[in-house]
Order: C-alpha cells, then structure tokens, then sequence
C-alpha cells in the first residue's frame, strides 16, 4: 500500500518504522527543521531524519493545509494517511486524498484527551489506565470515528517521558493490526460518545509551577506528568528549585505552613503538602546540575525553608 505518512516526534518513529519493516511504499510528510538547544542549531525532526537514513521521500509544510502542502499530497498519492503526533490540523481538502483516509495513532483512550498533550495530562490528572487509540481523522480535533484501543496501567511513578516511550511502541501495534484489518476489509468504524468527551490543553511552562496547597498525591502527579518537560518546580528563595522525582510516604513532622521543607542528608528531603509530607528524591538549583536529594543537602542544608 503506498501511505502518506505524517508525523514529526520521536513518539511517531515506532510507527513509522513499522511501516517501513512492512515493505509499504512510504513518503514523509512532517514539520520544517527547527532551532534546537542554546546555540539554535537547525535541527531536522526525527521521523526526516529516519526517512533520509532509510532513503523515503520527504516533504515538509509549516502549513500543509495550504496550497502547496494540498498540492504534495494530491503528487504522491497515496492510497492511505497515517498521522501519529504529526502537530498540525488538517483540512477536509487534505482528507479527501488518499482513498481510504486518514488514520490517526492517539495517546490516549479516546474520547478522553482529545488534544496536544494527552500522556502528560493522564499523569497530572492521577488517572491509572490509558492507552492508544487508532481513529479515522475527521477535520475535528481527534473527533473521527474510532478503529482500535489498547489499554495499559499507568505505574505510580511513571513518568510521562517514560510512558511517551511505552506509548509509542504500543501505537505501532496498534496500527499494525489497524492496517491489517483495513486491508482484510474487516476494520470496525465506532463513532464517539461526544457526553464522554475530554479535551487536554497544551503544556505551557507554566504548568509546572507547584501549589503546595494541594495534596501530595497531586503534587506528585504533577511532578511525573511534567517529566522530562516543561519540569516541575517552585521558588526557594526567590529562585526556580526544580523538582525532578518525588515519592509518596507516610512520614510526619507535624503541621507546618504549605511548603516547608524538613529533613537531612541522611533521611531525605519532605515538603509539606495541604494532606502530608512528600518526599522530594531528585532536584535541580538554579545553576546547578540535577542531583540526588541526600547529596544536594550534604552540600546545602534545607531545614525549615519554604518552597512557594
């Protein structure tokens, strides 16, 4: 089958290496190099990257709903469209294309999380299932009918970057099975329960700013599902303390104002939370590299400060 197949991420190689490992004829359509890191080097996304080592054509749009994108699409066409974390909306003249649509792999299990960032917002959220869902691509926001799920727990202290891996693998085999079932004509098209419908945000740094006010558990949550990022963090002193991994415990120093820290190098460092006290095992001062709790406190003692 000759698929068109759009995705930029490294949450997209899996599948698109699944594509490629079953011989169908492949172009790659995803987003224009970008600056990357301090120095702004123009960087390729990773799915280019793997079409050029792989030697698959490929096309690259900041728009392809535009005339120039429409026009690529109608060049190749494509039999089908697959999508996978591609981050861009695509017009109905873009889908109606290829001849069997548009298959887009989803993050979550839809309708809940429909939007940009689902893995993360499962994790901020405290949700303990999620999964991946294969759907048809409708010019919604992941509103098209849907194909097939995959479910899978959520650890307690998983993180979004851990579960963004897991994800990503799981998505190709979904989309294996999606496109075996198309091409054996027994694919199932279910339309979504709109009353169940979801919709997840962009994560913005601000995300990651903590409020103390709230449980441990939330807080905790909220430190995986910003992981790798935009981090979670608070201010000490006037300065970003970022907090890297935290666990949840059933130590008690007694009441406290929201945000205090207690503990040493040798018995680790606790903040208090609106319901208890939560263990804060990795973190990051400003200028500093990221380190073990224990050893940051060996070298800067934290007793009785308080994170806002």
């Amino acid at each position: 089958m000759k698929i068109a197949f759009l995705g930029t991420p490294e949450f997209a190689l899996p599948s698109l290496d699944m594509l490629y490992q079953s011989s169908h004829e492949l172009g790659v359509f995803t987003q224009p190099d970008r600056p990357v890191g301090r120095h702004a080097v123009l960087t390729p996304p990773p799915t280019k990257a793997y079409a050029l080592e792989h030697s698959i054509p490929v096309f690259q749009f900041e728009k392809i709903r535009l005339p120039e994108g429409v026009e690529a699409l109608k060049a190749f066409a494509p039999d089908l469209m697959v999508t996978a974390a591609f981050g861009q909306i695509l017009s109905a003249e873009n889908l109606a294309i290829p001849k069997y649509g548009c298959i887009n792999v989803h993050g979550s299990l839809l309708p809940k999380y429909r939007g940009a960032a689902p893995i993360q917002w499962v994790i901020i959220n405290g949700e303990t299932e999620t999964g991946i869902t294969t759907m048809m691509t409708d010019v919604g926001m992941d509103t098209g009918d849907i194909l097939l799920v995959d479910r899978v727990a959520i650890g307690e202290n998983e993180t979004a970057g851990e579960l963004f891996e897991r994800l990503s693998v799981l998505g190709a085999e979904t989309l294996k099975r999606t496109i075996a079932a198309l091409e054996a004509g027994t694919l199932v098209r279910i339309p979504q329960d709109e009353s169940q419908a979801t919709k997840c945000p962009m994560l913005k740094k601000e995300h990651g700013k903590i409020d103390f006010n709230k449980t441990a558990r939330e807080v905790h949550n909220l430190v995986r599902g910003t992981n790798p990022w935009p981090g979670a963090y608070a201010l000490l002193d006037g300065e970003p303390l970022k907090i890297h991994a935290t666990l949840l415990n059933e130590r008690d120093f007694g009441s406290a104002q929201m945000g205090t820290l207690r503990g040493d190098a040798k018995s680790g460092l606790f903040v208090r939370c609106a319901d208890g006290w939560l263990e804060i095992t990795e973190l990051q001062a400003s200028g500093s590299k990221r380190m073990n709790a224990k050893d940051f406190l060996k070298g800067r003692p934290l007793e009785g400060k308080i994170l806002v």
